[in-house]
């Protein structure tokens, strides 16, 4: 008798270890990664598993038989197994969601979700080009078709189809080959009849096959590669990197180059050569740039071996890809963070561009870091990690100076073009002279000139809605969501209303103070749905395009947006943070930002970093064509060394003074940050777990874990304490992320497992402090 270790994929922290089943004689194949259904507990419940090993005896006195297998031929191969037990053993996650992570949804479901269609195809009697059928009567033989002059036999009277569209169908498919049904039909404005009754004459065949759904499809259909021509700079760089992938050890650089400098030219011939080699790649972006013409860059250049992989597929789309990918029918993955799973085999290379991007770090269990997942897999294949931005993440920039990454430079932008000319406008001043309005006086005047040049701008604003807060001038209380702590947003769509950006809850505006009762009510702050309209109002010559979570709510509104601005159907281009990032708008040669301050003071270690950042990008979106670029900068504290850095496109000097201050405080690179969130539905049982979970963390640190250098703080309140009814607390440690930090971690979250309506949540490095 043979035995499987079984490790469930949904139970909590606690019970989460491998399970001994028995493998019934009719289940004799299966290995190690395979998806089974076992049963579990008293009730012995159907539950799925993945077998993670497989043994001849075993020390259990009772085993139950595992009840049947997923799949033959879709399982968890070596090395996807072991990825899994990494990000178990990494972020402190059960096996079962990291199971769930790293294969899609669909696949427990697959029969379900594999699609099939009819395909029609000419009956090979038929592909010699004759144009005439026997009668109805006749049955025909594979070559009782005859050429064109020849005598038939007298058993099959020669007549022409009787049909148009009969005929259509004929010369159709002589030209096209086989074609799904109901292309064929669409094509020809016809029904499925005259289809139908050609076959039942045996002249044509309908068969049922299974199709992949790729959405993308029509992009690989493209006139082919156009040729990369790199500057001098860039040639250099790709030399360097080519070197790197052909040495055959794993490797990780940093690509830093300036806004504008063709750092995707550098990886497009970087891509070329590893494929060429025979190896796979993988490409993430964030998700804000993955647009249709980022992936058709890809798609026309590798046709149909590129697979897309992001959020917005549905699963059954996701579900094909993931096949087409295990199924070796792929070279090149593009993707956003979970792309880093794909089941590709030989990899050469794994791109991260916009490394710095808060996206590629998951909030939700596994909270794995995609940079973290994609070293592991470049070390198991001897690959070459590939990060890229213009304004690296601390962490990656601090290890390329130190040389653990190697780092390579592009300095000058691409084909001449020069960096824009960055003014600072102090809004204070705006102020004192009676502007009140969002857009100050310089932005307007260049706003204004724009059109008549033929030239495009993009604003930035990383708020939405009408107006941020609802406040009483009597009692100075801020209108609040009753389920969250967090201030409720003004937005006037469908007659206005107030929505919990947290939550979502929405709500009337009340007409007077839900605290004391006064009339006196206010709204203050502004987002991007007022800039719309004062500067709609302003300059109503401008045709203005707002892009945020409110106008991109549909599959591929985003996407529609960027190619009807891209096309010239708007002047302006207003937005968030999608708006600053991976863009290229030749037309683009004034940016401006309307509130530069508005992430510099949250209490984040990460804040002047993320300003920074956005800064930057934003900034580098103007002047990437021959037309030199502006930008205009608003703020309320104009002589902020940050926002001077980022005028001036200074990333080193940026580096240089902050890292000082990361070095004297001890934040990341120069630890990691771990944060313990516990969270409970009423504060009384939080407080209580709270203090429980302060004195056995002081316990274990005097004592098993006396060894390990740790600065812990808290607990506290959460910065948003209330979150759609749940209350959170959290404690802040300051640790090196090792197998013996992660053993402490994991010791408070086996036993808060026994906590009673209170759950514990460990995370490493998290990209938002709330």
């Amino acid at each position: 008798m043979r035995f499987a270790m079984v490790r469930l994929l949904d139970t909590p922290f606690h019970v989460d270890r491998p399970y001994t089943y028995e493998l019934p004689p009719h289940l004799p194949d299966i290995r190690r990664g395979y998806l089974v259904r076992v049963p579990f507990g008293r009730a012995n419940r159907a539950v799925w598993g993945v077998v993670t090993d497989l043994s001849e005896q075993t020390d259990t006195p009772r085993t139950k038989p595992v009840i049947a297998t997923l799949s033959d031929t879709l399982y968890l191969d070596e090395e996807m197994l072991g990825l899994v037990m990494f990000l178990a053993e990494y972020t402190l996650c059960t096996v079962g969601e990291a199971v769930r992570t790293v294969v899609p949804a669909a696949l427990f479901a697959q029969k379900a979700n594999i699609k099939y269609e009819k395909t029609v195809a000419l009956a090979p009697a038929l592909r010699d080009g004759a144009d005439r059928v026997p009668d109805e009567g006749a049955v025909p033989d594979e070559g009782a078709v005859p050429d064109e002059g020849a005598v038939p036999d007298k058993g099959a009277v020669p007549v022409k189809l009787r049909s148009p569209a009969q005929r259509a169908v004929i010369d159709y498919l002589r030209q096209r080959g086989a074609v799904p049904l109901a292309a064929l039909c669409a094509a020809l404005s016809i029904s499925a009849a005259p289809v139908k009754a050609l076959a039942d004459k045996g002249w044509l065949r309908i068969e049922q096959r299974e199709v992949y759904r790729n959405p993308y499809e029509s992009l690989s259909l493209c006139d082919g590669p156009t040729p990369i021509v790199l500057s001098r700079c860039q040639q250099a760089a790709y030399e360097q990197l080519r070197a790197l992938c052909e040495a055959g050890q794993a490797r990780c650089a940093l690509l830093h180059g300036v806004t504008g400098s063709g750092k995707t030219n550098v990886m497009m011939r970087l891509i070329d050569h590893v494929i060429a080699e025979g190896k796979k790649v993988i490409v993430m972006v964030p998700e804000i740039a993955l647009t249709p013409q980022t992936v058709g860059i890809f798609c026309g250049r590798y046709g149909e071996r590129v697979a897309v992989i992001h959020s917005a597929l549905s699963a059954g789309e996701r579900f094909d890809a993931w096949r087409r990918m295990a199924g070796g029918q792929v070279d090149l993955v593009i993707g956003t963070r979970s792309a880093v799973f794909a089941p590709l085999s030989p990899l050469g290379l794994i791109v991260i561009d916009e490394e710095h991007e808060h996206t590629y770090k998951s909030e939700s269990a596994p909270k794995y870091h995609a940079r973290d997942v994609a070293a592991w897999r470049c070390g198991r294949h001897g690959a070459l990690l590939l990060l890229s931005s213009a304004t690296p993440s601390f962490e990656s920039y601090y290890k390329a100076k130190e040389g653990k990454y190697t780092l390579v430079t592009l300095k000058e932008r691409y084909g001449g073009a020069v960096l824009p000319k960055a003014t600072i406008v102090d809004m204070r001043e705006e102020l004192r002279q009676g502007n009140t309005s969002p857009v100050s006086r310089p932005l307007r005047e260049a706003l204004s000139e724009l059109r008549a040049r033929g030239e495009q701008a993009i604003l930035f604003l990383n708020r939405r809605g009408y107006h941020t807060s609802l406040q009483c001038k009597s009692c100075g209380e801020v209108l609040s969501c009753p389920h969250c702590s967090v201030s409720m947003t003004q937005h006037t769509v469908s007659g206005g209303y107030l929505l919990c950006h947290c939550c979502g809850y929405r709500t009337d505006i009340p007409r007077q103070c839900t605290a004391c009762g006064s009339r006196h009510i206010a709204f203050v702050g502004f987002g991007t749905e007022r800039a719309e309209s004062e500067i709609s109002l302003d300059m109503t010559e401008l045709r203005i395009m707002r892009m945020d979570a409110d106008t991109t709510t549909g599959k591929y509104a985003y996407d529609r947006l960027l190619e009807q601005f891209r096309a010239g159907e708007a002047d302006v281009l207003l937005g968030t943070q999608m708006v600053t990032k991976g863009h290229d708008f030749p037309k683009v040669t004034l940016v401006g930002v309307l509130l530069a301050d508005l992430s510099l003071y949250i209490s984040d270690f990460r804040a002047s970093e993320r300003t920074f950042s956005l800064l930057t990008q934003v900034i580098g979106r103007a002047g990437r064509a021959k037309d030199p670029g502006v930008a205009i900068i608003q703020t309320f504290n104009p002589e902020h060394a940050v926002i001077g850095y980022a005028c001036r496109q200074d990333y080193e000097g940026f580096y240089d003074s902050e890292i000082e201050l990361r070095r004297a405080l001890f934040f990341p690179p120069f630890c990691d940050i771990a944060t313990l969130t516990l969270t409970a539905e009423q504060e009384p049982p939080l407080f209580e777990a709270a203090k429980r979970l302060s004195e056995r963390m002081t316990e274990l640190v005097k004592t098993d874990f006396a060894d390990l250098p740790l600065m812990v703080f808290g607990p506290f309140e959460a910065k948003i304490y209330k979150a759609a009814e749940k209350y959170r607390m959290k404690m802040l440690v300051k640790c090196r992320q090792t197998p013996r930090t992660r053993e402490l971690f994991r010791t408070l979250l086996l036993e808060a497992g026994s906590w009673r309506r209170v759950s514990l949540g460990v995370d490493f490095n998290p990209m938002n402090m709330a």
